[in-house]
């Protein structure tokens, strides 16, 4: 296992942790907009620029951090030494004083954006001390666009494709920039960092897959394409590009993915095409949208 395994986990647990077990999945009665009203409990956006109440900025870093950490781990205490280690990759002396005197200052901040919403931090004592926040599933971003994710997915694999494409655009939706673009980036925050970028192109590459299998390609191929410029050696997003081209009709386009695809995988990475590349190539060359379909959607 490499590093980049240790950083999946990392995510994948924080993840978890912040989604209730019980939680179940429903399609059958999604409506168009399955998450109206959302604004309406959300206190807390960390997918973009961190925000409380929608507008309301944290102007420190460090408290930014902190506040973005609690809630990473929602529910359970975070101590003074795990805190400063995902704060400074090497923590200074006075790690502890700093970190209880931004806690004093955190506390104004939440307030001041709702009146005893400070009540949320909780200190806790004994074997398991530190600090938590004390925040519903449907009180932050995150664990919203994770569960409705998992949702669309579960609504494809019924055969509910309006309700799993509804769905998976409003979770990427939540999404308002990279997560941590205001935050240190320290190891701990890299994590998860890395983590939560694969969260949100899986999600992109699910949308994308059922919109092509729904026929649904109207500007289809300028989306991927945007979402390439942002991670260009994802292969998928490579095989759903020339797929659409193939569903179109427009074989050469499709070749021309696939051309731009190998320069991208072989010249840059030195890696050999994969086969599933190979095979959309031969779809195309066979003037195949159908094969093509089939070969996106069965890899899913």
């Amino acid at each position: 296992m490499g590093d980049n395994d240790d950083l999946d986990r990392t995510t994948l647990l924080a993840l978890t942790e912040i989604l209730s077990p019980e939680e179940g999945v429903v399609c059958s009665n999604v409506l168009p907009t399955p998450m109206k009203g959302i604004g309406d409990t959300m206190l807390f956006r960390i997918l973009g620029h961190l925000r409380i109440q929608e507008e309301v900025e944290v102007r420190s870093p460090t408290r930014r951090a902190i506040l973005t950490a609690m809630l990473l781990r929602s529910g359970h205490p975070i101590g003074m030494t795990e805190l400063a280690e995902l704060l400074w990759d090497d923590p200074p002396l006075s790690a502890s004083a700093n970190i209880r005197s931004h806690f004093t200052g955190l506390r104004r901040d939440l307030d001041r954006a709702l009146p005893g919403l400070s009540h949320r931090i909780k200190t806790c004592r004994g074997a398991q001390s530190g600090y938590r926040i004390e925040v519903g599933p449907e009180e932050v971003d995150l664990p919203v666009f994770v569960r409705a994710s998992r949702q669309g997915r579960t609504c494809w694999a019924r055969g509910e494709v309006e309700s799993a494409i509804a769905v998976l655009e409003d979770a990427l939706a939540l999404w308002r920039g990279p997560f941590g673009q205001d935050l240190p980036m320290t190891r701990w925050f890299d994590a998860h960092a890395t983590g939560l970028r694969n969260g949100w192109l899986d999600t992109y590459e699910d949308l994308f897959t059922v919109l092509l299998s729904a026929g649904r390609t109207e500007m289809l191929s300028y989306r991927i394409e945007t979402i390439i410029a942002e991670a260009p050696y994802r292969q998928r997003l490579w095989e759903l590009l020339a797929a659409v081209y193939c569903v179109q009709g427009d074989s050469a386009g499709a070749l021309n993915v696939l051309k731009r695809c190998r320069a991208v995988l072989v010249e840059d990475l030195g890696l050999d095409v994969p086969p599933s590349i190979e095979a959309i190539r031969g779809a195309a060359l066979a003037w195949d949208g159908d094969e093509a379909l089939r070969l996106v959607v069965r890899a899913a």
